[in-house]
């Protein structure tokens, strides 16, 4: 009996056992499929947030493929308005470009138009354009605001159409004009260009506004019961109400759905809708994962057999990785920053000797102090006492440490030492190791050393450049004074014409010297490509000379100095280039000026050392200036070198003078020779080998035909009866040239730009005109356009008149491109009429 009770005492406590156990894993199972379920709602969270990122990033594609066609015309049209295209330009611009965008948007629905001058320019015109009040809009408005960036309405009814559209527009940075693309919503998305969706689910495109733009669903619906359902949506996730993973709402279909989301930069929204049943449907099978568990049970320890067999591979790959680590450096130590005491894990061979395997830091630092500079070591020592590594230990300094000398067997090299903490290796633990990067540390050294000297030059050049651009503006001066001063004279003796007309030569000749400082400017930079030019021809040297010196005249008189010239000649009348010797004597004169006081004496002498036939000429001029410091005497010909400290009053200039008369005075095979003294002027003297000019004999026999001057050439040509057609939209140097060439009895007929000399050469009879003169920039359509159009023309004489450029610029690059267009020949503004003579004879 006894035994009985026990045995169904027993009984019953392995009932209440395995009743207990029951109980336990059902409320265990209940408890796993509710976290399961939980956990199945947040990965289909997590699922549809990304799936909505995706998609989100796929409508950006879209966008961003438009935003890039947009800053494309944009900038097309940008230079067009620069350019002043006329609106039938920009039209037809519009429509060829409109006539490429299915091509680029894979779509042939998107409306072209631009606003261009406060006019509605489109590729397909509206009858309504001219009178449609676009300011008013919300597109105008936003692109204004936007100032040069993208911008993207929101769905709203065409003002043509009705239909339902999105206008992209971008204004143009440097002015209100805008360009503008009209897309339907379904262009943004289409069926194509969606994935498999999880199934039942529902996809949803809408702007910033809520407006539904497209949407994909597995059943259909009428468009306005969507847009009601997804303005519901678009309600409920501003308020945040289906952001937890657990939220959900019905769908059309009738079932509980979740709700996912994602805001694109412009405001737009992708939604996604995942019916529960799709959700969770995997909570059918789970009650067969329990079934199978005993089976997983053994798979599972077969699993983590092969997995820790798996592990110790890993392992041994590990530790050989990091031996392979360990042997970057040279010596590594374990350093304790509690206890203060280190490990040797790897020893430099040369103080293996001096360092036990353990021991304390101190004694450690010690000893570095025999293979480090005293210098070094006491900073070494700094940044590497236990105090120091304590607190990068505290601040999470995971790595610190710095390159220096360090003292080997066979000399000095550079080293690497490295403090290395992480929070998973030993506690109260760093490593110290040493790495050579001697190598290394000397390419960086060398690499800082020329870019040091690179920034060093560009600063020297950056300080040159602003010294010559601050200061050109002295040596313009002069002439500019003499300009001014002669034409206050010619107003007052309108009525004596003897004194005008000297006065209107002076005038003249002062411009031209002004023309010529212009140049020098532009000299300096052929002067340093070696393409400085010498043109030799026979000139009056005693002329050239008194009209140079005779331009300073006024100046000195206002400035209450003496100017004086002595000439002590027997022949006058000498090979030379009157136009660089009044480049030297000009500036050798500016600067005399510039450097002396009220008072002061400057005094000019030309002399001729000899006879011969290839005579010398001294040419010097001496000012009782402030002069100049010994010192600044050997730079005084580099380029932008002034002296700056021997005077207290401000003086400014661009530097230049004394460079170009230096290389000016060489190319001639002349030297100069300057000799001064501070507060005792200055004197520079010029000496030039200068061959005279005897007869007209001489002249034929020691000049080549090419270089006689213009006076002179002009003479074999006329230009009487002939028609030339000239292309120039500055209307005084219009009216300047057709004068001129209207006192020879030529015939001229104007055209303000490319595009109507191209018109009226069009329009003309074959072989009517003999010349074109164009200019190189006109609005409409520059020289170069106009003249390439002309040679394109299919008429006999397009391809033989000759046309000739009328430039400012003479660079190399400027007349390649004259030829390049085919044009026959340049000149250079302002025209001379003789030399355009010459040109003319050698063309026709």
């Amino acid at each position: 009996m006894k035994y009985h009770k026990a045995k169904n005492r027993t009984s019953l406590h392995i009932l209440w056992l395995n009743i207990v156990f029951l109980l336990f894993f059902a409320m265990l199972t209940i408890f796993s499929l509710y976290m399961m379920r939980e956990r199945l709602l947040q990965n289909a969270q997590q699922f549809g947030t990304s799936l909505t990122q995706n998609y989100a990033a796929e409508e950006q594609n879209h966008i961003d493929t438009y935003r890039a066609v947009m800053n494309l015309g944009t900038q097309y049209l940008e230079q067009m308005t620069e350019n002043n295209a006329s609106a039938q330009q920009v039209q037809a611009w519009i429509k060829d470009f409109f006539s490429k965008m299915p091509q680029v948007l894979a779509s042939d629905s998107v409306d072209l138009y631009a606003v261009v001058e406060g006019r509605i320019v489109s590729a397909k015109p509206w009858d309504g354009d001219v009178s449609y009040d676009f300011r008013q809009t919300d597109w105008y408005r936003m692109a204004i605001e936007a100032d040069g960036e993208v911008i993207f309405t929101a769905a709203a009814p065409d003002v043509v159409t009705g239909k339902q559209v999105i206008t992209i527009a971008q204004k143009a940075h440097n002015s209100d004009n805008m360009l503008l693309f009209d897309v339907f919503p379904e262009d943004f998305h289409t069926d194509d260009d969606m994935p498999s969706l999880p199934e039942g689910s529902s996809y949803y495109l809408c702007d910033q506004t809520g407006t539904l733009l497209y949407a994909h669903q597995p059943l259909s619906h009428e468009a306005t019961q969507l847009q009601l359902y997804v303005s519901d949506l678009v309600q409920r996730i501003d308020k945040g109400a289906l952001d937890p993973h657990h939220a959900s709402i019905i769908g059309l279909d009738g079932n509980p759905c979740g709700v996912y989301y994602y805001r694109m930069s412009n405001g737009w929204m992708t939604i996604l809708t995942i019916p529960f049943r799709t959700v969770l449907h995997e909570l059918t099978g789970i009650y067969r994962l329990f079934l199978l568990l005993s089976s997983l049970f053994l798979v599972a320890a077969i699993l983590l057999s092969i997995r820790d067999y798996r592990l110790n591979c890993k392992i041994r790959r590990t530790d050989d990785t990091v031996r392979a680590l360990g042997n970057l450096y040279y010596a590594i130590y374990r350093v304790n920053y509690k206890t203060g005491n280190y490990e040797v894990i790897k020893c430099a061979s040369d103080t293996r000797s001096q360092i036990s395997s353990t021991g304390r830091y101190s004694d450690l630092l010690h000893t570095m102090q025999t293979v480090v500079a005293h210098s070094t070591y006491e900073e070494f020592v700094s940044s590497f006492a236990l105090e120091n590594i304590q607190r990068l230990v505290h601040d999470q300094v995971t790595e610190f440490g710095g390159d220096y000398l360090r003292r080997f067997e066979d000399g000095e090299r550079w080293v690497n030492v490295s403090i290395l903490f992480d929070k998973a290796f030993a506690q109260d633990e760093v490593v110290l190791a040493f790495r050579e990067v001697n190598q290394e540390k000397t390419r960086q050294l060398e690499q800082l050393e020329l870019l040091q000297n690179a920034l060093e030059a560009s600063r020297r050049s950056e300080e040159d450049k602003n010294a010559f651009f601050s200061n050109m503006s002295h040596d313009m001066r002069t002439p500019l004074n003499a300009i001014i001063g002669l034409s206050e004279l010619a107003q007052r003796n309108l009525g004596n014409q003897s004194k005008l007309k000297t006065l209107l030569e002076k005038i003249l000749f002062a411009g031209q010297q002004l023309l010529h400082l212009v140049n020098n400017v532009l000299e300096i930079s052929r002067m340093e490509h070696g393409h400085l030019s010498v043109d030799y021809h026979p000139i009056d040297l005693r002329q050239c000379v008194e009209d140079c010196v005779e331009i300073f005249r006024h100046q000195a008189k206002k400035e209450n100095k003496n100017l004086s010239l002595i000439c002590d000649l027997r022949h006058s009348m000498v090979l030379g280039d009157a136009l660089r010797i009044s480049q030297i004597l000009n500036n050798l004169l500016s600067n005399a000026f510039k450097y002396s006081t009220p008072g002061a004496s400057i005094t000019v002498r030309l002399n001729e050392n000899n006879s011969d036939k290839h005579s010398s000429y001294v040419l010097s001029v001496q000012d009782t200036g402030i002069g100049m410091s010994q010192e600044f005497l050997q730079h005084i010909f580099e380029p932008y070198a002034r002296e700056t400290r021997f005077s207290a009053r401000s003086v400014v200039g661009t530097g230049l003078g004394m460079a170009i008369v230096h290389s000016l005075v060489k190319r001639m095979d002349g030297e100069i020779r300057v000799a001064s003294e501070l507060g005792h002027g200055s004197t520079f003297t010029v000496t030039l080998p200068l061959q005279i000019v005897a007869d007209s004999q001489t002249i034929a026999s020691s000049t080549k035909p090419a270089e006689l001057p213009p006076q002179t050439k002009s003479a074999t040509f006329d230009l009487r009866g002939k028609k030339l057609l000239i292309a120039e939209d500055n209307a005084i140097n219009m009216e300047i040239a057709t004068e001129i060439l209207s006192m020879h009895d030529v015939d001229v007929v104007q055209a303000w730009d490319g595009q109507q000399a191209v018109d009226i050469f069009s329009a003309s009879q074959p072989h009517e005109f003999d010349i074109i003169l164009m200019d190189m920039q006109m609005p409409n359509m520059d020289g170069c356009q106009a003249a390439h159009t002309i040679r394109m023309l299919d008429r006999a004489d397009a391809a033989t008149i000759p046309i000739i450029a009328v430039t400012a610029n003479a660079f190399p690059e400027d007349i390649a491109k004259t030829q390049a267009a085919g044009m026959n020949a340049h000149i250079v503004k302002p025209i001379d009429f003789a030399a355009l003579c010459q040109l003319l004879q050698t063309l026709i």
